[in-house]
């Protein structure tokens, strides 16, 4: 009876974990939607408060859109509590699930307190300083960190083994050097992004004047990089993906196609972002893929560096 109901709680619990990737990817988006339409001061400078009030009295668009980023920001905290609570009572001690699910935790604290950051030292609405970029680099490479530990604390929570490098040492720095690529990446799309709200251009040949002057702000300057970094980490990623996963014949191969795809995608979707000079709506397909292909990297490398005999053993927890 005991061991039906673990696995009751179990399967519960890998529900509400994949429940919590899906949210947080909501969450992470509507951050950018923020962003992208310049309404990151509509709670002014006051934090946790907005505008100096709990609740805004007669808000304005601008608020309606920043309060509503931090009404779902305060859900996603509430969220990874309970997937800790969730994983202490649910998983042993020393289980993946529970590492997964701490590292979701610090993140998660980490992400909240850059979140107050920007607010309380004004990075919001037209700051342009250079501050405020490297302030975008750290919360998307953050935000990345915090989506990969929710990924892995729903895979491990669906019965499959923790990931060892010792389980195939070469595969795993390959992938290893295609996360770390990915993370840089993500970075500099976060500084792009932040180029592209702040100095519009009006067309694209204005846009690649704006990129190639010299007396061009550093944040115009800096988005050429963001198109060569992306076709280079791509490139790795791709290649890295075919020599990993490809010859598998378990969920390993699975995840490398899904991968090779989603970049493929990606690569064609960032092209289009930067013909249509990035609209908003545009910027949100663009970052959704990003996420896409940062889960399908991280899954793709908790599967190659599955451990075999763990990852043929049978399980009673549900199939991803």
């Amino acid at each position: 009876m005991s061991s039906v109901s673990d696995s009751i709680r179990r399967a519960r619990f890998a529900r509400f974990a994949f429940f919590n990737v899906l949210y947080n990817i909501g969450v992470i988006l509507w951050g950018a939607f923020v962003r992208a339409t310049g309404s990151g001061a509509g709670c002014g400078d006051h934090w946790p408060m907005c505008n100096g009030e709990v609740v805004p009295r007669a808000p304005e668009l601008e608020t309606l859109i920043e309060f509503t980023h931090r009404l779902t920001s305060g859900g996603a905290l509430i969220f990874a509590v309970v997937l800790v609570v969730g994983a202490v009572r649910v998983w042993p001690k020393g289980s993946g699930v529970r590492k997964a699910a701490w590292a979701t935790m610090g993140f998660m604290v980490v992400e909240s307190l850059v979140g107050a950051a920007i607010v309380l030292l004004r990075m919001t609405a037209d700051n342009d300083t250079i501050g405020r970029a490297v302030v975008m680099g750290v919360h998307l490479v953050n935000t990345l960190l915090l989506l990969g530990a929710m990924v892995m604390a729903a895979w491990l929570a669906r019965g499959r083994p923790m990931p060892r490098l010792s389980t195939d040492r070469a595969a795993g720095f390959m992938l290893g050097g295609a996360i770390v690529g990915m993370l840089v990446l993500g970075a500099s799309g976060g500084v792009t992004a932040l180029g592209d709200t702040l100095f519009p251009a009006g067309s694209l040949a204005e846009g690649l004047r704006q990129d190639l002057s010299p007396t061009a702000h550093i944040l115009v300057r800096l988005r050429v990089l963001h198109p060569v970094i992306a076709v280079v980490v791509g490139g790795y990623t791709v290649v890295a993906a075919m020599f990993t996963g490809l010859s598998r014949t378990d969920h390993g191969r699975t995840w490398a196609l899904a991968l090779v795809g989603l970049v493929v995608g990606q690569v064609v979707v960032g092209g289009v972002n930067v013909i249509l000079l990035a609209p908003v709506w545009m910027q949100l397909v663009h970052l959704f893929m990003a996420d896409l292909v940062w889960i399908a990297l991280v899954l793709l490398t908790a599967s190659v560096l599955a451990p075999p005999s763990a990852a043929q053993a049978p399980s009673s927890a549900p199939a991803a």
